[in-house]
């Protein structure tokens, strides 16, 4: 082969290649371009693909192997993105990948079962086509110019980040993947860099304790505390997340059928209002309130992670108190238990059996109330030979969105008619009152099944529906009503909490205040139970006195400050 016929050859390939390295950034800024929306988010995400590209570079040098990863890493993060929306109606975050557990990618092989073969499938088809590229590719990056393309970049995405910060409502719209998650790594780094995980004031010189005396900045002694005696006769106790359930009849001109409101009233015959810490979802903010005490507030803009970041990390709460006291703590999880943490972050708080969509037999986690009040009679029916008092905490899921369809007909209460709403709001309102059915129907089996047993039952609303927003104040603009929620305006977090007793009268309901947040369910609880309050309750419930019910925004959030520095110098809060 003569030497001119060899350099033609050299030029075909390095064209041939040049031009398959500028097709493989063609093809990421389509991808880019197809799923970003405004040109705010457009230059945010090319220069994170700027940012990819060069980051590769810095440690493999050629351009082709790297713009090929690169697209590789793109398409799977928006994939997953979708994936992540489509589940929790938010998309791909840094914390994403900063919280990595065995729980993570337990759900994604829960959820779709052939995911591992088909992740090894396009491993053996990527794996080879990566070789080739890397083998043929003449071009080379120098490191020092890959670093400066990396640190321009970086710096180009936090100062648009910063100028603009995200807004708590653009995660939920399933748009933006690429230049959300650039903006939430900024936010996180931000975070964890000014106050960790979650806000706490400073530790004092010294630990402290509360089981002893502790004075800590100006602190108050702390109580001793009630020894309890797990011997003693007690009411088993049922716990019921209620699910979007919040009383309608506050929002104007909105017509229900008689007797509703009925359903949100204790046994004593007063309404209470519970504010929850989210709107519109997420359940487990609430979950992790009325287990652990503590306020989802307390991580700031890493609240969605709550239960992931605490997972074996807060050993303080409820069920833990109540096991303290000879109960048999049980839960009734709708989904599996591997979401989210879950079932890790659960049984750090004390909760002894857990009991998921998997383990009660089913495969969809949207089931009628009755279900779930039939597995708890379950439980108490082969619980009873045990002798031991049961707490259980119940989800109901009937009333999850969304309401633009009619679920479960056929459950539809008799002599139902639609009060006269939208077709929406009939629909959660019909859920409604197929859940009071349900609750009065598993009351009346308790009672007539156990004439010798007591039961106090507790229920409240996790959170308002996403509707409720349309229904509170009609016609309001989307960026009002993003005020209202950044503020925690009440209107659009206040749901119910109800407390009923079964063959029992509540010890006392000196905690059942008219309104509060719902960190201080668990106080409300034990003293209805008659559960002497061990010294973090018996303070926590100083600062619900002090504060008129409220625990985050009591203070600015001092109050909470200083309390989730005592237990975690009491070791109940370990490794935040």
């Amino acid at each position: 082969m003569s030497e001119s016929t060899v350099a033609e050859s050299r030029g075909i390939r390095f064209f041939a290649l040049a031009g398959l390295i500028v097709a493989v950034h063609l093809a990421g800024l389509a991808v880019l371009l197809s799923t970003e929306y405004g040109p705010f988010a457009i230059t945010l995400s090319v220069l994170a693909w700027v940012f990819l590209n060069c980051f590769l570079l810095v440690v493999l040098q050629r351009p082709g192997i790297c713009a090929a990863l690169a697209l590789a890493f793109i398409v799977i993060l928006i994939a997953l993105s979708h994936f992540k929306f489509g589940i929790l109606q938010l998309t791909l975050t840094f914390l994403d990948f900063l919280i990595i557990d065995r729980d993570t990618f337990s759900f994604l092989l829960s959820v779709f079962p052939r995911l591992q073969m088909q992740l090894i499938a396009a491993g053996l088809v990527a794996v080879p086509l990566l070789w080739l590229i890397w083998r043929f590719d003449p071009f080379r990056v120098r490191r020092r110019l890959a670093l400066t393309g990396v640190g321009a970049s970086a710096a180009l995405i936090a100062a648009m980040s910063v100028a603009s910060p995200e807004q708590a409502w653009e995660p939920f719209q399933g748009v933006n993947h690429i230049s959300s998650l650039a903006r939430s790594g900024v936010v996180a780094v931000s975070r964890l860099a000014s106050t960790g995980w979650i806000e706490a004031d400073p530790p004092a010189n010294g630990p402290l304790s509360l089981a002893r005396d502790a004075r800590a900045a100006g602190l108050p002694e702390l109580p001793s505390g009630e020894a309890c005696d797990a011997a003693a006769k007690r009411p088993h106790i049922i716990m019921l997340l209620d699910e979007s359930s919040f009383d309608v009849t506050s929002a104007p001109g909105i017509r229900v059928p008689a007797g509703y409101t009925d359903y949100f009233k204790s046994s004593d015959g007063k309404q209470r209002t519970m504010i929850a810490e989210s709107t519109g979802g997420p359940t487990w903010y609430t979950e992790f309130n009325v287990l652990t005490g503590l306020s989802a507030r307390s991580f700031g803009d890493l609240k969605f992670y709550v239960t992931r970041i605490t997972a074996g990390r807060v050993t303080r709460g409820l069920p833990q108190a109540l096991r303290n006291c000879g109960y048999k703590t049980f839960s009734l999880y709708p989904t599996y238990g591997n979401f989210l943490g879950a079932r890790t972050f659960q049984k750090g708080a004390g909760v002894g059996h857990f009991v998921d969509m998997a383990d009660m037999g089913v495969n969809q986690d949207m089931q009628p109330d009755k279900f779930y009040f039939d597995q708890a009679l379950k439980v108490f029916a082969r619980e009873q030979a045990q002798q031991a008092p049961v707490f259980m905490f119940v989800y109901l899921t009937a009333n999850h969105f969304p309401w633009t369809d009619v679920y479960r007909p056929d459950l539809t209460p008799p002599g139902w008619t639609p009060p006269g709403n939208t077709a929406e709001v009939d629909e959660y309102i019909r859920r409604q009152t197929m859940t009071a059915n349900d609750y009065r129907e598993f009351t009346a089996r308790l009672k007539h099944d156990y004439p010798d047993q007591s039961f106090l039952v507790l229920r409240f609303g996790d959170h308002q529906p996403a509707i409720s927003q349309k229904m509170l104040e009609p016609g309001i603009d989307q960026a009002t009503l993003a005020k209202r929620v950044m503020v925690a305006d009440p209107r659009y977090f206040s749901t119910y909490y109800a407390i009923d007793g079964i063959n029992y009268s509540p010890s006392s309901l000196s905690s059942a205040l008219e309104t509060l947040d719902a960190a201080y369910i668990p106080l409300v609880l034990q003293e209805a139970a008659g559960i002497p309050l061990d010294p973090s309750f018996t303070e926590q419930k100083r600062i619900m006195l002090r504060c008129k019910g409220t625990f985050y925004a009591c203070r600015k959030g001092a109050e909470a400050r200083r309390f989730n520095r005592l237990l975690i110098d009491a070791g109940m809060i370990k490794g935040l």
